[in-house]
């Protein structure tokens, strides 16, 4: 019996320290808890209104910029007998992008569920804006300051717009309305969406620390693009040559003179374009702030640089500045300030800006010719060559030796300016060029091709011949 009693007790003993054992996990455990920082959840407080404001108006100087802006310049590029048709693309390619974005584009764009490659493309959660209403908030570039998730979607719904616009420009006066319009749908699908989430899409710095590697495969690499250097005029500029290669020559290239009919509406179209870009790149920074204030200055400076650049040029080459090359070199060195405007000094800007409008010049003027490619309005070689001048260039003005901003190290609850290595910044820049030509090119290639040989890309000669206009959309620009 006392060895039983003593079995008892052995046992309820360790009953006993195996509940207290227990206890004291959950307790561990429960103190854990409470001591780990809870999950960060953006209020409505962290709404400012001027940010909002804005942000509202920076997006309609975006769509500005397409229409009328970039319709105007290309529009009175072109001959009398194709300008509808470019007024024409350009308005109804702003229409199908913006309703693309709101299906599936913003999604793809500027989320990373429901992918299995989330550093490549998002994915379809927020298809038809499912889960986006006037109280859901997307991150800006500051810690504890958020916009409507509406505002978020409008604003980059504007850079959807205007990137197949510029596109046409490549290959205009030949190429057919129909395939273009598909083209542009499955372009902004395969190449647009992907690089512009592998190049902008993060959880925002309140998230970042937390989770580290919720990126965007370029912007994980370090890659700086303030605007759409990359995402916008280089993904554009490597198609539209592209697309002039597939289509070949306009009937009469380098045979006939081909002027533009309308300077004055191309002047127009690229003031508006200098005006509207004030909120292509001081609004890329989401905020009401210094740096968009830098932004816009860089975006004064370099612009003004460029054009002032390529008069003088022609007047050392040619004795005659023309307002045509003026136009030209203004619209290079908004390209090229895109990725640099708020990591640049204005001095450095200037200097980009002139940099930009001389290798541009280059391109338009001697590289297109010997090389006989009809790129019909210059995209390649403003927007490509611009655009890769600009994203190489930024790893050089954004040094702060240089007067720069460097880059922000978001990885830290509060975010800080990390240690700028220049050279290790701009081979970065050259691998982010590198996937956004080789990307958008092989997308653009097949694309081309599969329309060409399929329901076809280009016009009959007789219908080059009589223009677009009639043909395409049985309108005249002009009845006189």
């Amino acid at each position: 019996m006392g060895g039983m009693t003593m079995l008892r007790y052995c046992a309820r003993a360790v009953a006993a320290c195996g509940a207290l054992t227990a206890s004291t996990a959950a307790l561990a455990q429960e103190t854990a808890q409470a001591l780990a920082p809870a999950a960060f959840v953006p209020t409505a407080e962290m709404v400012n209104k001027g940010d909002v404001a804005w942000m509202l108006v920076a997006s309609a100087l975006v769509l500005m910029m397409s229409v009328p802006a970039l319709a105007l310049f290309y529009g009175g590029l072109v001959r009398t007998k194709n300008m509808l048709s470019v007024l024409m693309q350009v308005l109804t390619i702003v229409c199908v992008a913006a309703l693309v974005w709101f299906a599936w584009g913003y999604s793809m764009a500027f989320t990373s569920t429901g992918t299995p490659f989330p550093k490549i493309v998002g994915g379809f959660d927020k298809a038809f804006l499912a889960g986006v209403d006037p109280t859901t908030l997307a991150a800006t570039f500051s810690n504890g300051v958020y916009l409507p998730e509406y505002v978020f979607v409008i604003f980059q719904m504007t850079f959807a717009c205007i990137t197949p616009a510029l596109i046409v420009g490549a290959f205009a006066e030949r190429v057919k309305f129909t395939p273009l319009i598909i083209f542009t749908v499955v372009w902004l699908t395969l190449a647009y969406f992907p690089i512009a989430h592998m190049v902008w899409y993060w959880a925002g710095p309140d998230f970042l620390h937390a989770a580290p590697d919720d990126t965007g495969l370029l912007w994980g690499w370090g890659a700086l693009d303030f605007a759409g250097g990359t995402v916008v005029h280089i993904n554009a500029g490597i198609a539209g040559l592209v697309g002039c290669l597939v289509m070949g020559p306009r009937i009469g290239f380098q045979r006939e003179a081909m002027p533009p009919h309308s300077l004055v509406m191309t002047m127009i179209g690229a003031s508006l374009l200098w005006i509207g870009w004030f909120g292509f790149n001081a609004g890329s920074g989401l905020e009401a702030n210094a740096f968009g204030a830098l932004a816009f200055i860089n975006t004064f400076t370099a612009t003004a640089a460029a054009g002032a650049t390529w008069a003088i040029i022609e007047q050392v080459l040619h004795k005659r500045p023309s307002l045509l090359g003026a136009a030209t070199g203004v619209v290079a060195g908004l390209v090229a300030v895109t990725p640099a405007a708020g990591f640049a000094h204005p001095g450095t800007a200037i200097l980009l800006g002139a940099v930009a409008s001389a290798v541009c010049f280059v391109f338009v003027t001697t590289v297109k010719n010997k090389l006989r490619y009809d790129d019909s309005l210059d995209v390649f070689g403003v927007h490509a060559v611009g655009g890769i001048v600009g994203a190489i260039g930024t790893g050089i003005v954004a040094n702060p030796a240089l007067g720069g901003q460097g880059w922000i190290d978001y990885s830290e609850p509060v975010a800080k300016a990390g240690v700028y290595d220049m050279a290790g910044q701009i081979v970065t820049q050259l691998w982010a060029v590198g996937v956004t030509v080789l990307w958008t090119g092989v997308v653009s290639a097949v694309l081309f091709l599969l329309l060409k040989h399929t329901i076809g890309l280009r016009v009959a000669e007789d219908a080059e011949r009589e223009g677009l206009d009639l043909r395409e959309h049985g309108e005249r620009a002009y009845n006189y």
